[in-house]
């Protein structure tokens, strides 16, 4: 009868690799319920928008300042953000993830409008506003600022299409170069918000005539109608680098962007959907604002054009339009992975898109 007890007298094999994972994952545990328990017992603010600057000038809301820097090059850069929806500081997010950081490193003299933040006093701010009298305005400021002959024109989001109308409407003001970053210029390619935007489904007039200005939380709940998971993917990639101290970091900095909305000027808003949107009348050669003609043929300069390969806010079709559209000779579309917000924010904004345009535009500067 064979024995029921074998005594056993080898100890038991154990993989060392599945240690090191368990002990990895344990002290994940903890760095993920230390980090838990600092944000929800001692939140704190993060520190946006670090990067030294100066105001140079401002008009009612608008504020032009220009960035500490080398300025190795000769041709400063006026970067011209979106109007209203969110605060230009995603710009400068935080050291070492920061594309005006990127910039002045690079050596150049790098100056950033920011439109400001609008309440119901600003609602008869119009489109001929920005494009007529108030870029102009800021371009000049930037080129007396820097003592240069030209300066480069950089446009991220609405702010390309706003700056494609200055430069096509204003030849006396000398830009050297025209940099779109994700700025939608044929808006029959736009996608979602084109179809909800469209005349059949969205009366314009009516809407502003009933609310006046767009508030804030109205911008943020169209926009998180475009990705209704995103708060619960958010959460979730949260949780899983919630142990990684440089990942909590930038996630509260991103957060806090990301939740803090600007609203919409009334009148500017009503223009911005029928013209562009609904009529697609700039990239038709139709738009005329104070009575001046927009054709982006007049556009002569070398124009470099980025588009992200996943936006489902300005997709890659509608923002390389602008290459056929403009006369230029010397002219360029890439098209690079991510979405809207990682041209210029994230990990792989500072890999694929920062590099790119400042390597490009080095070599013409």
């Amino acid at each position: 009868m064979p024995d029921r007890f074998t005594m056993v007298t080898e100890e038991p094999h154990v993989d060392a690799e599945l240690v090191a994972q368990w002990q990895e994952e344990l002290e994940r545990n903890l760095g993920r319920m230390k980090n838990f328990a600092e944000m929800v017992m001692n939140p704190t603010e993060p520190a946006v928008g670090v990067t030294p600057r100066q105001e140079i000038y401002r008009k009612n809301k608008s504020r032009l300042y220009r960035y500490e820097g080398s300025r190795k090059h000769r041709t400063p850069i006026l970067f011209v953000p979106n109007l209203g929806i969110s605060r230009p500081y995603i710009f400068d997010l935080l050291p070492g993830g920061s594309f005006i950081e990127h910039m002045t490193r690079a050596g150049f003299d790098f100056f950033l409008l920011d439109w400001g933040v609008f309440g119901p006093e600003d609602n008869r701010l119009t489109l001929e506003d920005c494009v007529v009298r108030i870029l102009p305005r800021m371009a000049r400021k930037a080129l007396e600022t820097s003592g240069a002959r030209e300066l480069t024109v950089l446009g991220y989001c609405m702010g390309a299409p706003l700056s494609a109308c200055f430069i096509a409407t204003h030849p006396e003001i000398p830009v050297k170069n025209f940099v779109n970053m994700a700025g939608p210029i044929d808006f029959s390619k736009v996608g979602l918000f084109g179809l909800w935007l469209d005349p059949k489904y969205f009366d314009a007039d009516k809407f502003v005539d009933t609310l006046g200005q767009i508030p804030a939380d109205m911008v943020k709940a169209g926009f998180k109608l475009l990705r209704p998971t995103m708060d619960l993917t958010t959460g979730l990639n949260l949780w899983w680098n919630l142990w990684n101290d440089s990942y909590v970091e930038g996630f509260k900095a991103l957060n806090k962007w990301a939740n803090e909305y600007v609203a919409f000027p009334g009148e500017f808003f009503r223009q911005w959907v029928k013209e562009f949107y609904q009529e697609n009348r700039m990239i038709r050669g139709e738009l005329r604002l104070a009575g001046k003609a927009v054709r982006l043929e007049n556009i002569r300069c070398p124009v470099f054009v980025v588009g992200a390969r996943e936006d489902n806010i300005a997709p890659p079709q509608c923002v390389k339009a602008l290459i056929q559209a403009v006369g230029s000779r010397d002219k360029e579309y890439v098209e690079l992975p991510g979405g809207h917000i990682s041209l210029i924010a994230g990990r792989g904004a500072s890999v694929h898109c920062w590099p790119k345009i400042s390597g490009w535009l080095g070599s013409r500067s």
